[in-house]
């Protein structure tokens, strides 16, 4: 049972030992001539104006929850349309159910003003 595993420890011994020769090739060969523009920090394409601490709005916060719960519904939506077949009618009111209580969840939240972005 144990020689079944051999072949994902190799891999895994191969994959570290190629990273770290990687690194140290780029340590010996790589440029080493630090000027102060290259370790100025630059972000997008911008010279940062704010300081890292500055605190984010709760809506930033808020909208992010939001994607992630939707697209978490997606993720769930994908199989189901897959094995749409094989459930049968069960699975479309299963998933009737689920989109009508996320859609609830939606309206809630729109109503509330969690989606505008003053």
């Amino acid at each position: 049972m144990l020689e079944n595993y051999i072949p994902i420890a190799i891999l895994i011994a191969i994959a570290i030992i190629f990273g770290y020769v990687l690194s140290k090739v780029n340590e010996i060969f790589g440029p080493k001539k630090p000027t102060e523009e290259k370790l100025s920090t630059y972000e997008s394409g911008m010279e940062p104006v704010r300081t890292a601490h500055e605190r984010f709005s709760v809506k930033f916060f808020i909208v992010a929850m939001l994607f992630i719960i939707f697209d978490i519904e997606i993720v769930f939506l994908y199989p189901w349309a897959v094995a749409y077949r094989e459930l049968g009618l069960f699975g479309f009111i299963e998933m009737f159910i689920f989109l009508a209580v996320l859609l609830i969840g939606y309206l809630y939240i729109w109503k509330k003003g969690a989606l505008r972005w003053d």
